[in-house]
């Protein structure tokens, strides 16, 4: 990564006075004056379509944006991450999720290791595997065909295989259910098993490990439920493990034949494209599985050869840039308008925060400039009712990522013109407002006097010149979504690139971890309290007594 702090550069002081000299611009005016600027800010890839018209930029803008990315080495280091070099420099390891989605034959060896052949491999045995459970030839312990999935894991291994089963839902098996088990808490877990069969259950456990606390704890409760009803010699049809730890997971129970493995140079954000998405090639069969690979593919390639000034990720990512460190903007507010995206925002939760919430270079020093944005959202319409008031009133400035599918999986009338009208008409309103004058004129036309409309004036009175990225794809299927969830993971680490970080660590979901194992066996007795502070020591003597009057069955 770059070693000199981002604002040192000539360019970003340059880009700084471009802001000052613009700010006044408003998009309204620009569209006004450029018939054309739908042509000059929109482009395709990987059956994706950007319409980035509706920024806070010009040409001048966007020409000195990329050359803040070229001064900081974009294609050098997006050469380290394909070529394999350890990237990930505080833990030592390459980052090459890319080499998962990869056509068969490419022959890449790393640390002497061929993993293009060790990638088809596990490939070959979960196509076998899920080809077994969905004809019904894989049964449980009395010869049932397995109806149910359940998926343990937390992170990756959760929000990737439960965003894109969600997304994929219409190229489900139809006997076929997955269930995602994810938080500690017990209710999550509970909530699943009173509604499902142990007989025709099957239970993936994700863990590279096998020691993940919140896997491992919800999948030995998973095992003693199914005990209830089964046999221990029974655990070997009905656990599977996606994990690298041959011992723990045999001492589960789970035949070692069943143990699907993946690799130390895929990050666990970064996993759905590997074994961690078993649960997914069993729910829309494996040629649809790689219909995802083959999208993601697609966006790598484009990604790689594009040159920056055509490349959707860069483009994106240069973007983002703009707003967090030119126009202060804090967050990204992400708006699919498709209800089977209702997980997407967030899967990009994780993949960006993890990814860039960093206040140190990669070099171990502090940042001289912010660094990722909070990245939340929800559905259209749905966030149209909830929190889009804030989006065009409020006192920040947030971007936003619409994503539209124009053709709908469904076949109900007028609903695919109803939601895109909307979807449409909000990016349009975002970007014009409404002025003082334009609000008279409708409020006197509705039959308000002066005196009223005057009042309601600034109420309904629109600033505008909110910006929007358009993302837009003709069908919501495998490999579109493969190509989307490769859009934003290269948008991730460019911005990283740009900022000096490393993406690919996540130190800080570590020490909430640590103090948490303390405060377990305080709380369960197995240790003497430690002196924490006097809030902590509060809680954990609250909850003591509350556990006293409500033990929890050992695990």
């Amino acid at each position: 990564m770059a070693s000199t702090p981002l604002n040192d550069s000539p360019v970003f002081r340059r880009l700084q006075t471009r802001h000052a000299e613009t700010c006044s611009t408003t998009m309204r005016t620009r569209f006004d004056g450029e018939p054309d600027r739908f042509r000059q800010f929109s482009m395709h890839a990987a059956g994706l379509t950007l319409d980035y018209s509706k920024n806070r930029i010009d040409r001048s803008t966007l020409d000195l944006l990329l050359e803040l990315a070229r001064e900081r080495d974009i294609e050098g280091h997006r050469d380290k991450l394909f070529a394999g070099e350890k990237i990930n420099t505080t833990e030592q390891r390459a980052v090459l999720h890319t080499a998962l989605r990869a056509p068969a034959g490419q022959g890449f060896v790393l640390d002497g290791q061929d993993i293009d052949a060790d990638v088809q491999a596990v490939l070959t045995r979960m196509q076998i595997f899920s080809e077994r459970v969905r004809s019904g030839d894989w049964t449980g312990r009395d010869g049932r065909a397995i109806t149910d999935i359940v998926n343990i894991g937390i992170g990756g291994s959760y929000l990737g295989p439960k965003m894109v089963c969600q997304a994929l839902r219409t190229f489900a098996h139809p006997r076929l259910r997955c269930h995602f088990v994810s938080n500690v808490d017990g209710h999550d877990l509970a909530a699943i098993l009173e509604h499902i069969d142990p007989a025709t259950t099957l239970f993936i456990i994700a863990s590279k490990t096998f020691t993940t606390a919140e896997t491992m704890t919800n999948a030995r409760s998973a095992r003693s439920w199914f005990l209830q009803s089964g046999n221990e010699s029974d655990l070997a049809k009905h656990f599977v493990a996606v994990s690298t730890n041959l011992s723990g997971v045999t001492g589960f129970g789970i035949d070692p034949v069943n143990m699907f493995p993946f690799w130390d140079w895929v990050g666990g954000r970064y996993s759905i494209w590997s074994a961690i998405g078993l649960s997914v090639v069993i729910l829309v069969g494996f040629p649809a599985f790689r219909a995802f690979l083959d999208g993601a593919y697609q966006m790598d390639t484009h990604f790689r050869e594009a040159p920056l000034e055509r490349n959707m990720p860069v483009l994106l990512a240069m973007l983002g840039v703009w707003y967090r460190n030119f126009l202060g903007s804090s967050s990204v507010s992400i708006a699919p308008y498709h209800q089977d995206l209702s997980l997407f925002a967030g899967y990009l939760q994780q993949l960006d925060m993890e990814s860039n919430g960093k206040h140190v270079s990669a070099d171990g020093e502090l940042l001289t400039t912010a660094s990722g944005p909070v990245i939340w959202g929800d559905t259209g319409t749905n966030g149209q009712h909830a929190y889009f008031q804030l989006l065009h009133q409020g006192s920040d400035l947030i971007p936003i990522d619409f994503i539209a599918v124009l053709g709908a999986s469904h076949t109900l009338p007028g609903h695919q013109a109803a939601l895109l009208a909307n979807c449409f008409a909000q990016a349009e309103a975002f970007m014009r407002g409404k002025t003082a004058d334009e609000v008279r004129v409708d409020l006197v036309a509705q039959g308000l006097d002066a005196a009223t409309a005057e009042a309601l004036v600034p109420h309904k009175t629109f600033s505008g010149n909110r910006p929007s990225n358009m993302l837009l794809m003709e069908a919501l299927t495998p490999a579109t979504l493969g190509a989307l969830v490769a859009l934003y993971e290269h948008k991730v680490f460019v911005q990283g690139v740009i900022w000096g970080i490393n993406s690919f660590d996540q130190w800080g979901v570590e020490l909430g971890k640590v103090l948490a194992k303390t405060i377990a066996q305080e709380l369960t007795g197995t240790a003497q309290p430690a002196q924490h502070d006097s809030s902590t020591n509060a809680l954990i003597a609250m909850a003591r007594a509350a556990l006293m009057h409500n033990p929890i069955a050992p695990d």
